[in-house]
């Protein structure tokens, strides 16, 4: 049902690999995706990919103290070594600083540029920096927020259930991902829309800011991926899974116990297209509309 509209979204949805380097030297990596919006390299993801960035610019000033407190203590002469050792054991140190952060965004030479975010909704977007509108060969039509009817088959698609590492160079100060992490394979589940959930309106008024349900969780990897129907219009960007409690705890032997386990339904999140089109539009970014 979805295999004509998968071939339209693999083109505009595209692999985001998030890759950090804490201050005990360990290297983390993460995986997320993005819609290519127009041919301007207009992008939409989720605003949360971007929290290591941002943690990476709250750690700066901090780690950039701890050096300063580092340097006064080995330039102290009034210190032997020894207590210069002692004192720099003694400084508050957090081994999770993030030091390096990188972004790969689909491709080595691409930047994103303009970001902005709407932290309510879990939404960014920002514009890919060299862009060539060739690059994809079908950039999505959004779904009119007019014209949605609960029960529609929606189709989510990212890039989970693949292992993403990356190495860092001390010498360069750059990343660099391990073979095999390359190319991403997509991944696409199926739901249907069940209902809207209200946060609040815009700060302008002129859209609200709500999310889209589907009866389908999201899955690592797809957040910030596309959400759409059997034409392939764009729906909404995903954003997170929340899990609703079933009101029932079926009774279970675990090594000897009888213990109670909780049920739930697993639920997807996603941008709603009324927040998409209107947070668009309000940045001034072209979009392609649907009809119905």
């Amino acid at each position: 049902m979805f295999a004509k509209a998968y071939a339209m979204a693999s083109q505009y949805t595209q692999p985001l690999i998030i890759s950090t380097r804490l201050f005990d030297k360990t290297v983390e990596c993460a995986l997320g995706s993005f819609v290519i919006i127009n041919s301007e390299g207009w992008i939409a993801t989720a605003a949360h990919v971007f929290q290591a960035g941002t943690t990476f610019q709250q750690n700066a000033p901090e780690i950039e103290a701890y050096k300063q407190q580092i340097s006064g203590i080995q330039q102290d002469n009034k210190l032997n070594d020894r207590q210069k050792k002692k004192a720099i054991a003694k400084t508050k140190v957090n081994p999770k600083w993030v030091t390096n952060y990188s972004l790969w965004r689909g491709r080595d030479d691409f930047r994103i540029e303009d970001v902005k975010f709407l932290p309510e909704a879990d939404l960014a977007i920002g514009r890919l920096v060299p862009f060539d509108p060739n690059y994809i060969s079908e950039y999505p039509t959004l779904k009119n927020p007019l014209n949605l009817l609960p029960g529609t088959s929606l189709c989510r698609l990212g890039f989970p259930f693949h292992n993403v590492k990356s190495t860092f160079n001390e010498n360069t100060g750059g990343f660099l991902l391990d073979n095999g992490v390359l190319p991403v394979p997509r991944f696409p589940i199926e739901g249907i829309y069940t209902r809207n959930l209200m946060v609040k309106p815009s700060a302008n008024g002129n859209y609200n800011i709500e999310f889209l349900e589907t009866s389908s969780p999201g899955l690592r990897g797809q957040s910030g991926g596309a959400i759409f129907d059997v034409n392939g219009t764009l729906w909404s960007i995903q954003s997170s899974t929340q899990h609703l409690y079933l009101g029932f705890n079926p009774k279970i032997q675990t090594n000897g116990k009888e213990i109670e386990e909780h049920q739930f339904l697993n639920v997807g999140w996603g941008v709603h297209p009324e927040t998409l089109v209107g947070f668009l539009k309000e940045n001034g970014v072209n979009i392609n509309l649907s009809s119905t």
